[in-house]
């Protein structure tokens, strides 16, 4: 007899807990994300505040977190997540009326993974779920640059060597400001002649040195530390 292969499991679904002030809005994303096989709505908020509680009650993978409500905005609320020890694992995807927003930058400063604007594809929003939920970080390359750009300028900006970036090699430097230039590891492996895996391995040891959660906080660091400015070639 021929042994079978036991079928891999089937992965838990994504948890998703869905932030936003207005009714419509919340209802029109729950049905979107239920009608994905690889994820469900496990609670639904209209405050930051609430958004805090449910997930802990809720166990939530992921929070969908508008950026504007009331009683605790979103970047508030997402700075309680990201300090709560028990909310480790709970991602934050940001979402925002506007793409030039520029509570953006503290949502990112705050632990949000990334960001979407409230008139994106349907089919984007629920990669932009996977994808976050995954452990990657979700940047638009064009409006997160110019947008981190124009936030993070400043008259006078220290050098790299003399913060935290000092302790990076010149290889970690060249792929940190492909980061910050919204690059993903296949890109920056093709930008600078290597492997994914070897970029990938940067961007992990990178993280590691600057103790960034996600490579949204990699941008930050490399824009607010001088790095990467408005000038700074591609």
């Amino acid at each position: 007899m021929t042994a079978t292969t036991p079928a891999a499991p089937t992965p838990a679904p994504i948890r998703v807990l869905l932030a936003d002030d207005q009714t419509l809005v919340r209802a029109a994303f729950a049905m979107l994300v239920e009608s994905a096989r690889d994820m469900e709505v496990v609670g639904q908020a209209g405050t930051g505040r609430e958004a805090v509680d449910l997930a802990r009650t809720a166990r939530a993978d992921l929070v969908v977190m508008d950026i504007r409500m009331p009683d605790l905005d979103g970047i508030e609320a997402t700075r309680l997540l990201a300090a709560d020890e028990d909310l480790a694992g709970v991602k934050v995807l940001m979402l925002t009326t506007y793409d030039t927003d520029e509570h953006v930058v503290e949502a990112l400063r705050a632990g949000a993974s990334g960001f979407l604007v409230k008139d994106t594809r349907p089919a984007d929003l629920l990669d932009a779920i996977r994808t976050v939920a995954a452990g990657e970080s979700l940047l638009s390359p064009g409006p997160t640059a110019r947008l981190i750009a124009r936030v993070l300028r400043a008259p006078e900006i220290p050098a790299p060597e003399s913060g935290t970036l000092g302790h990076l090699s010149d290889r970690e430097r060249q792929v940190l400001t492909l980061v910050a230039r919204g690059l993903n590891n296949t890109e920056i492996a093709d930008t600078l002649g290597l492997s994914p895996l070897t970029a990938k391995t940067h961007v992990s040891r990178i993280m590691g040195k600057l103790a960034a959660r996600d490579r949204a906080q990699l941008v930050i660091l490399a824009y607010e530390s001088g790095l990467v400015t408005p000038l700074t070639p591609p």
